[in-house]
C-alpha cells in the first residue's frame, strides 16, 4: 500500500524525536508499504530568519514569502532541515533520498497572491521520480518547495505540499503528525471522526482556524483527489504510526462517508 507521511517541523527540530519518527516510518517501510515523507520546518525557518534580523509574517496561516524568505527556504527547509532527516533515516537502516518539488520537476506552483509574495500552491505533481524511488526501496523525503512554469522558486505551504503530492501519487492513507492531539470540536474535545460536512461546519463557526484552518482545507482536497483516509495525529506519542496502521482510536480520522 502507498502511505504519505507529514512531519510536522516541531516534531523533527530535535535529534530525539527525528530518531524516533524515522525508525517508525522504517518499520512501516519494511512492512510493505511505499512510503513518501513531506516535511515542513516552520519553526527552524522562522527561528533562522530572526536570526538574521528578518520578521516572519502571516496571512490566514500561510507565511509571505519574501526574497530573504526564499534563500531560508533553500538554505535551512531543503539545506539542513532535510539532510537532518535524511541522515535519521540512514541510522535507521534505510536509504533515504531528500529531495524538493524543484527536483525532476516534482511539484509546480503558481503564485497564491500577489499579498503573500512568493507563497505558491501546486497545481501539477509529476511522481514518475517517486515511484521509481519508492519501487526500489527508498524513502524520498520531500521538502516543501515547488518550482514554477518560468523557472521561479516558490515556498509551499507543507499540508498543501503533502496533498497534492499524496493525491498525485495516489496514496490511500494521509497521516499528518502534528503537535496536537488531533482537530478539536465545538466542546473543546478531540474528534475521533470527521467528514467533509463536520470540517465545513468547524471553519464556519470560527472553531478551526489559522494552521488547522488550513490543514483541513487540504484535507478536504485529498479526500476529493481519491485519498482513501486521512489521519491528523500526535507525533509526539511513541509508536504513533503502528497504532494508526493498527486502527488504534488516536488523533482525528477524517473520512468522504458519514461519521
Amino acid at each position: 500500500m502507498k502511505a504519505l507521511v507529514k512531519l510536522g517541523g516541531t516534531l523533527i527540530d530535535t535529534l530525539e524525536s527525528r530518531t524516533r519518527l524515522t525508525s517508525e516510518i522504517a518499520a512501516l517501510v519494511g512492512g510493505g508499504e511505499r512510503v513518501v515523507v513531506v516535511h515542513g520546518g516552520g519553526k527552524q525557518m522562522t527561528r533562522f530568519l530572526t536570526e538574521r534580523g528578518v520578521e516572519s509574517r502571516f496571512v490566514n496561516g500561510l507565511r509571505v514569502s519574501t526574497s530573504e524568505v526564499i534563500d531560508a527556504l533553500l538554505k535551512c527547509l531543503a539545506g539542513t532541515v532535510n539532510h537532518e532527516l535524511v541522515a535519521a533515516f540512514t541510522a535507521a537502516g534505510c536509504r533515504a533520498v531528500g529531495l524538493s518539488g524543484l527536483d525532476a520537476s516534482l511539484v509546480t506552483a503558481e503564485q497564491v497572491s500577489p499579498e503573500l509574495g512568493a507563497t505558491g500552491r501546486p497545481v501539477k505533481v509529476d511522481t514518475s521520480l517517486l515511484n521509481l524511488l519508492a519501487l526500489r526501496g527508498f524513502i524520498p523525503v520531500v521538502a516543501c518547495i515547488a518550482g514554477g512554469a518560468k523557472g521561479e522558486i516558490f515556498n509551499v505551504n507543507a499540508d498543501q505540499m503533502a496533498v497534492g503530492v499524496a493525491s498525485a501519487y495516489h496514496a490511500k492513507r494521509l497521516y499528518f503528525l502534528t503537535d496536537v492531539d488531533g482537530v478539536r470540536d465545538e466542546s473543546g474535545a478531540i474528534a475521533p471522526k470527521l467528514t467533509v460536512k463536520d470540517i465545513d461546519r468547524l471553519i464556519a463557526s470560527g472553531v478551526a482556524t489559522g494552521g488547522m484552518q488550513a490543514k483541513l482545507e487540504a484535507a478536504k482536497s485529498a479526500l476529493k483527489s481519491g485519498v482513501v483516509e486521512i489521519i491528523i495525529a500526535p507525533g509526539q506519542r511513541p509508536g504513533i504510526l503502528a497504532s494508526l496502521a493498527a486502527g488504534e482510536a488516536v488523533g482525528t480520522r477524517i473520512i468522504r462517508g458519514r461519521s
